[in-house]
């Protein structure tokens, strides 16, 4: 089994405020179908109020991340499938619960970590 990312940029999801409290009781409501289904390893979304650093092998921290890079927000889900097709599934019941469409990636496998 191999585990997947399903993850979206805080601008993907436009929401009315109207709706926020049904996207975050539906959201809730497939993340709780995961973890009944043994399928779930951890879900969250990034803290934007809270600043990334950047942080050498000596230590050192600087404020902000990769300056080359894009930011890194939004929300994500980890879940533990045993296939592509099942994971483009979950990733289609997280997109319909949030209201927006989700990026799908596979963790490589490392025997060691």
């Amino acid at each position: 089994m191999a585990k997947y990312l399903i993850s979206f940029p805080s601008k993907a999801m436009v929401v009315p405020d109207e709706q926020m409290e049904a996207v975050g009781r539906d959201a809730h409501a497939v993340i709780e179908e995961a973890k009944t289904a043994g399928v779930y390893v951890f879900a969250g979304g990034i803290d934007e109020s809270v600043p990334p650093v950047l942080v050498s092998a000596d230590g050192k921290a600087v404020a902000g991340g990769y300056p080359w890079a894009p930011s890194l927000d939004g929300g994500f889900a980890v879940l533990e499938l045993p296939s592509r097709e099942e994971a483009v599934a979950w990733a289609a019941r997280i997109a319909k619960a949030c209201r927006c469409d989700q990026e799908l990636r596979v963790f490589g496998f490392d025997p060691r970590a």
